[in-house]
């Protein structure tokens, strides 16, 4: 890959980065779509994402929690099962091409529930635990296979299922993203071993991006922002892994 080819790709993981930790979220589905465009090799592709995707959880949950939205009571229970299926999933290497479209079908649906119903911002109650730790292993498994994290996923469940508020509930997949990616990685380089030689440009990036990003979503954007940015998020991800 040429200077100037990298230049571009970095570029563009920096405000994917940026996008996407302002929501709570690391990113992967974006990261996946813009390797993709820029001609990267699947097999490539899936663990660069699952590294990225731990150095933005990591900053993300920082922040997050430094400024007391992290609930333990909320996240462990969807973690549970999550964490070793995630694991299972990093290491089975499925047709990329399926994944990529199911994930972009999911992402594009769950922005059209954004934008077209709004979301009312109260906690109705805490999910129940069997639920949670169920929902947690399926979540982990598809992030595993295909190295996003579980996170966008996860956001709009909370929600949804008014489970949390929107920064507990960013700070929540944050952290879950953070795990889940862990043990994918861990499972997908028991499997393959491959890294390129210029993810040290994109890790850079990726760390600005993620830094500026989560610093204004738990500290200086509002609730009304960050609902209307990650359906923006949703529909970016969902429309590039599908069409790219």
């Amino acid at each position: 890959m040429g200077i100037e080819q990298l230049s571009f790709l970095a570029l563009a993981i920096l405000v994917v980065a940026f996008l996407y930790s302002s929501v709570g979220h690391a990113g992967a589905s974006g990261y996946i779509a813009v390797m993709s465009l820029f001609g990267l090799a699947p097999d490539v592709i899936k663990p660069t994402a699952l590294i990225l995707n731990i150095l933005v959880a990591c900053i993300g949950t920082w922040q997050f929690w430094r400024a007391g939205y992290f609930s333990w009571r909320l996240f462990w229970p969807f973690a549970m099962l999550a964490i070793p299926m995630a694991f299972i999933g990093g290491y089975i290497n499925l047709p990329t091409h399926v994944f990529k479209v199911l994930v972009g079908i999911i992402l594009l649906f769950t922005a059209a529930r954004f934008l077209l119903r709004p979301i009312d911002d109260s906690v109705a109650n805490e999910p129940p635990r069997p639920v949670a730790i169920l929902l947690g292993g399926v979540l982990g498994l598809l992030s595993g296979l295909t190295g996003t994290g579980g996170g966008i996923f996860l956001t709009p469940l909370l929600l949804f299922m008014r489970w949390a508020k929107t920064k507990p509930a960013a700070a929540v997949s944050a952290f879950f993203i953070l795990v889940n990616s862990i043990s994918g990685l861990l499972g997908n380089v028991s499997s393959t071993r491959l890294f390129p030689s210029y993810a040290i440009f994109l890790a850079i990036a990726a760390i600005i991006g993620g830094t500026i990003g989560s610093y204004y979503g738990s500290q200086r954007l509002e609730h009304i922002t960050i609902k209307r940015l990650l359906p923006i998020v949703l529909l970016i991800a969902g429309a590039k892994l599908i069409f790219t």
